[in-house]
């Protein structure tokens, strides 16, 4: 069938149409659970918990990776930290609730300035820094721009190396001007929700993905127009960032360790949680066995341990992750989806 010109903009109007009343009921399904900072001209969506009496550990401060929003580290490590730490959850600008702010933040050195202002305004001097994979990157930045700011680094399945090869096709795609605001606001939402469940559970392979996790977590919100557009962006500005910045990375010296897997489809291990521990002196790599690209769900309480650990404590993190890996072992959930890899 040859659709005419009209015929199609129709189309791609009814989808556009559609894609924004879909938008809101994912956003009434999952609205802020947080507050809003401002951060000079923007605000950031962010849960604040405040230092509690009995705290025993600095501030600890969460940062989510690619298509992510705070939730994905709320979830898995507030329960532990309940009662130990001050503890900051933040949307990265452009992601969840938070606004975008200028084009600083289209690269992982803006973002990390936007999470120094956040902490400041809350009143936090200084903090472990968490990331995960693209919070790698952002952790590490912050790490260069504001060492003073930084107790210690936890780097989760990171992404923080150039790497070979490039990204999924629908990243360059929406990044690109005229033709990616389309595709964001007509195609990108259907198709994604199609893939939801699919991708994450890629994402967990070969972990099992946590039945509740979609519900949990909200990764639907990354589907909306302008959050899509925004994430395609950061993802597909990565590779010339990281080739840029991470020979600096030898300027780092905050204590430091790194969680990854040997089982990782998102993000090659070898080239980046082995690059940042050859590139940061005295870092520490933990290389898990069948562990893939979620140890912030998979193997919290390992990563729990890290972050003790650069906190000062006397950890045995081989002990640790001896006990991980025996708790892994027999994971082998499939994957039938399509993973956008940055290695």
């Amino acid at each position: 069938m040859i659709y005419t010109i009209p015929a199609v903009a129709l189309l791609l109007a009814g989808l556009a149409a559609w894609t924004q009343m879909k938008a809101r009921s994912i956003e009434a399904l999952y609205p802020p659970v947080g507050e809003m900072i401002d951060v000079g001209g923007y605000t950031l969506h962010a849960v604040h918990v405040p230092r509690p009496g009995t705290a025993d550990l600095p501030p600890l401060v969460f940062i989510h990776g690619a298509s992510g929003n705070l939730l994905d580290q709320m979830i898995p490590f507030r329960p532990w930290f309940e009662g130990r730490a001050e503890m900051l959850f933040i949307d990265r600008p452009g992601h969840g609730w938070s606004e975008r702010g200028g084009s600083e933040n289209n690269t992982p050195d803006g973002q990390a300035e936007a999470v120094a202002r956040a902490m400041q305004a809350r009143g936090i001097s200084k903090a472990v820094i968490i990331g995960h994979s693209f919070g790698g990157a952002i952790a590490a930045s912050f790490a260069l721009a504001h060492p003073e700011m930084t107790a210690g680094l936890v780097f989760l399945a990171p992404a923080t190396h150039p790497w070979p090869g490039g990204i999924a096709w629908y990243y360059g795609l929406t990044g690109m001007p005229v033709i990616g605001p389309l595709f964001a606001n007509t195609l990108a939402l259907p198709a994604g929700l199609t893939r939801l469940e699919s991708g994450s559970a890629c994402v967990f392979a070969p972990n099992p993905k946590p039945d509740d996790y979609i519900a949990r977590t909200a990764p639907a919100l990354v589907l909306r127009p302008k959050a899509f557009r925004n994430n395609a962006i950061d993802v597909s500005g990565l590779k010339p960032y990281l080739a840029r910045v991470s020979p600096h990375y030898s300027r780092i010296t905050a204590p430091t360790v790194i969680i990854t897997g040997d089982s990782d489809s998102v993000v090659l291990a070898h080239i980046h949680s082995e690059g940042l521990a050859r590139d940061i002196a005295g870092a520490e790599l933990l290389w898990i066995r069948n562990l893939g690209h979620k140890p912030d769900h998979v193997t919290t309480d390992l990563a729990v341990r890290a972050i003790e650990k650069v906190s000062g404590f006397d950890v045995d993190l081989k002990a640790a992750t001896a006990s991980a890996e025996a708790a892994l072992a027999d994971d082998d959930a499939s994957c039938s989806g399509e993973v956008s890899s940055a290695g």
